[in-house]
Formats: structure tokens, sequence, C-alpha cells
């Protein structure tokens, strides 16, 4: 049994959570709001006080939060002399899989700062709630092949093991399959507001579009246990289109994000299908 630490139990971590230990593994987990992380005590799931207190004994530690500043502070502190950051509290030779959505420069970032007898996995991961309880998750891995070989048991139980190359490379491909997410459901808001327009309705055009290269953005659209904030693509898209010159459609689809009345809904309330 592995003894296994997730920092950042927001709807992702909680998935993560609940399949490793359907798969057998011992859990320890922080966040920040401890209230949310609550109910996994049912499920035998220790809740750690502290970053610090979460990672002491782990054999492998696993962060999926917000953005690059709460990895950061998460793993490092806040301040010089952070009892409480998770550093403080790991063994050596443990792997850190970092599983948050953040820009290719910060992963190698925080890489470098780790202490050298630590390692850092660069694996975000494709696939929303349902995958994850599933264990249906792409995870785009990258970084040595030890740290691969020392985490990619545990990583099977989740999903699908892409191995990347170095550390950023699974950060960058994150990027680029959610681009191509949020231009698809963008180009799908639109193909459907011209069917409103023309007098063609939303049933209709959905099964004609489903034969046709929008099929993975209605399959997504359609989704039932999926969960992926707007707030979060906006911010996924701002990283990626921080890395291009020009990406008009990607600007595009930042800007109807932007424009979204709730932010916390998920992404294919965008579409407006339920009303359609």
């Amino acid at each position: 049994m592995t003894s296994i630490a997730i920092l950042g139990t927001g709807h992702m971590g909680t998935a993560i959570t609940r399949r490793l230990v359907a798969t057998g593994h011992r859990v320890t987990v922080w966040n920040r709001s401890p209230a949310h992380a609550a109910p996994l005590t049912a499920l035998g799931v220790e809740i750690a006080a502290t970053p610090a207190e979460a990672v002491a004994g782990a054999d492998l530690v696993m962060t999926m939060l917000t953005d690059a500043a709460a990895v950061e502070a998460t793993l490092f502190g806040t301040g010089p002399g952070d009892s409480d950051s998770a550093v403080t509290a790991m063994a050596p030779g443990v792997v850190v899989v970092q599983m948050s959505t953040i820009g290719p420069d910060e992963v190698r970032g925080i890489a470098a700062r780790l202490p050298r007898t630590l390692s850092l996995l660069d694996a975000p991961v494709g696939g929303s709630v349902g995958a994850a309880e599933a264990g249906t998750l792409t995870i785009f891995a990258a970084g040595s092949p030890a740290s691969l070989d020392l985490a990619e048991p545990v990583l099977r139980h989740l999903g699908r093991v892409r191995r990347c190359g170095p550390v950023g490379a699974g950060a960058a491909l994150k990027l680029v399959v959610n681009t191509a997410l949020v231009t698809a459901l963008g180009a799908l808001h639109d193909a459907l507001a011209v069917a409103d327009a023309i007098g063609v309705d939303a049933a209709t055009a959905l099964d004609a579009l489903a034969a046709g290269p929008l099929s993975g953005a209605i399959q997504r659209a359609t989704a039932t246990g999926a969960s992926f904030a707007i707030s979060l693509a906006a911010k996924d898209t701002r990283l990626a289109l921080r890395e291009v010159q020009t990406a008009p459609v990607a600007a595009a689809a930042l800007h109807l994000l932007d424009s979204a009345a709730d932010p916390t809904a998920d992404i294919a309330s965008l579409l407006n299908l339920e009303n359609g």
C-alpha cells in the first residue's frame, strides 16, 4: 500500500482521492478550506491541518491546486522559516507529482526550487471529475525516468500515463489540449447561435454537428460528472496566450469566457443547452 498525500481537494483533488482510496492506497489530504475536505473522512482519509502534516511519512505527494502561486505557497511556504510548508516535512526520495494546470516556466521553476533530495513529476491531467473517479484520465507525465518509474504504478490507477519528456513538457501539452477544448466550445457556441438565428432548433443542430469535427466538443458539453469552472478555463487560456504571439481564435474564446455571467459554472454552461 502506497502512502499518498494530496494537497488540494477541490473537485478534482477530491475525485482523485476517492479513486486512490478505492484502489487500496492510504491517503492523507490537506486543503486550504478544511470543511471542503471533511466529507472524505467517511472513506478513512486523514485530514491534515497543514501541508507539512499531510506529507509527513508520505511516499508520494500530489498537488492539485488552482495556480502556480498556490502550488509555490503550499510547497515552500509564504515566507522564510514557514514550518507548515510541505518541503519541510518530506522524506528524501519523495516524488512530488504536480498535477495542477500551470505554465511550463512555472513548473520548471518549482522543480528547480525543490531540495535535491526530492524530485518533481510534471503531471497535469486530461479529463474531469467523472474520469478521475473511473480511472480514465490522461496524465501528461514529464520528468526524469526514475521519477516516472516510481510514480507510474500509482498514476495508472487514475488513467493512462502519457510520457511527455522533461519537466515542463507535460504542462505545455496540457495547454495545447485545453486551448483545443475552449476554442472548440467557442466554435460550438457560435454554430448554435447561427442555428438559433435562422430557425434550426438546438437538438437538430447538435445531431448534425455530432457527425463532424465538433463531435468532441458536443460530448464534453453534454457530459455528466464533469467540472471545469469557466474561471479556471480562462486562467488556462491566458497561460496559453502568454506563450504565443498571435492566436485570434483562442483570444476570442477567452473573451467569451470572460463575458460569462457565472465564472464558477462549468464551461458547458457557455452553450446554454438547457434553454436551447
